[in-house]
């Protein structure tokens, strides 16, 4: 019985979210259907690293599986692919010792959210950017984003359909990249709550546009209540980027 490591870049678009559910097209049910069809109708049960909800996209989620089919490592990749649909890209497989969990053994991950900041929406980006036609300071969101960074209860920035008790988390970097009309925000932490980076992206947006002031981050995160932070930015502009182990 081997363990594999399996990194998969997935559009998020057209899934009902990475989990399995009794009804809607997920990740992970397309995924474990491919496998099963490869172990002969046996099924196969995939853990990922975590979940991801409907529309949010990634570029490298990780998930483990166990298998007794003497496939090597590199060739899995390519099997996979081949019948998997087009929104599901398979993109490194690795043999790794038992004690290996996807959720379990990560250390960090790391999240982007992009934003396209225009005028006019763009039809081409409009399931991969969230469209914000408002004027931003700059420089206040990335100063409000120095105010996340360590350790802290984000019990503001959780949503409250959260069942995790425990909502202190480390955030190791948070920066706003700037590259003509399209804002990316790149946070890095030792793990997140549902739906934390959508609120943070939410909050800072409401400081770019003077709704906040940057130094507010501090009181809202100590009031440990999400009635305090702002609105949850939508699903598609969210990408699970790096899983680190």
């Amino acid at each position: 019985m081997a363990r594999l490591k399996v990194t998969v870049a997935y559009d998020g678009t057209d899934f009902a979210g990475y989990q399995i559910q009794p009804s809607g097209r997920t990740v992970q049910g397309t995924i474990q259907s491919v496998l099963q069809k490869m172990h002969k109708g046996e099924a196969v049960q995939i853990s990922a690293s975590g979940r991801t909800d409907a529309g949010v996209h990634a570029v490298g989620q990780v998930f483990h599986f166990d298998t007794e089919m003497n496939i090597p490592s590199d060739a899995w990749g390519k099997a996979l692919n081949a019948m998997l649909p087009g929104d599901i890209l398979i993109k490194d497989v690795a043999e790794v010792p038992d004690s290996f969990h996807s959720r379990f053994s990560a250390s960090s991950k790391e999240y982007h959210y992009k934003l396209l900041v225009s005028k006019e929406p763009d039809v081409f980006r409009r399931n991969h950017m969230f469209h914000y036609p408002y004027p931003l300071n700059i420089r206040d969101i990335q100063k409000a984003c120095g105010y996340f960074l360590g350790t802290h209860d984000f019990t503001s920035f959780s949503s409250a359909r959260s069942e995790v008790a425990d909502k202190v988390r480390m955030i190791f970097a948070l920066e706003l990249l700037e590259e003509g009309e399209t804002l990316t925000f790149k946070i890095k932490g030792s793990g997140f709550l549902y739906n934390m980076v959508r609120i943070i992206t939410g909050t800072l947006l409401e400081v770019g546009q003077g709704k906040r002031k940057p130094e507010e981050i501090k009181a809202i995160i100590a009031g440990e209540d999400r009635a305090l932070a702002g609105k949850t930015a939508p699903a598609h502009g969210l990408y699970l980027y790096q899983v680190n182990y």
